[in-house]
């Protein structure tokens, strides 16, 4: 069961483009619902604090980000070798946020643990595992 392969592909190099498909098209929703000033009210405050502070570039950075992250895993599955070049572009976007982020993070609000790793460093670790991933994939033939 496990060397079984769908269309010359391990079955795991699906599973793990769907969900990491998912987990971007999450982060895409979150960045669209941000918009909407009655959605942001009903947020906890360290949320809030983050959101209503964020200056373009890192608004920009977010959008990149996020949607950059959901077109790669998209190329993914379509077996798309650029895949790799779209994931570097979504961490730097990411990156570019959390410098933002951290900042909020280190003033006068008071931020769990859980908080700071979900916000800050969860999408880090996904968007580079995606970079590693994407080059993994091609090297074993997957994508090209």
């Amino acid at each position: 069961m496990n060397d079984k392969a769908v269309g010359g592909v391990h079955w795991s190099f699906w599973l793990i483009s769907v969900v990491a498909l998912l987990w971007n098209v999450g982060g895409s929703i979150n960045y669209l619902m941000q918009t909407s000033l009655d959605f942001v009210a009903t947020m906890p405050e360290t949320a809030r604090a983050i959101i209503e502070g964020r200056p373009a570039w890192a608004t920009g950075g977010f959008a990149i980000g996020v949607f950059g992250g959901a077109l790669g895993c998209l190329l993914l599955l379509f077996r798309k070798s650029v895949a790799f070049y779209v994931f570097i572009a979504s961490l730097l976007g990411i990156i570019v946020t959390m410098v933002h982020t951290v900042n909020v993070a280190s003033s006068k609000i008071d931020f769990s643990s859980f908080e700071i790793f979900m916000m800050i460093l969860s999408p880090i670790i996904v968007a580079a595992f995606l970079i590693w991933y994407s080059k993994q994939a091609e090297s074993k033939g997957w994508i090209s």
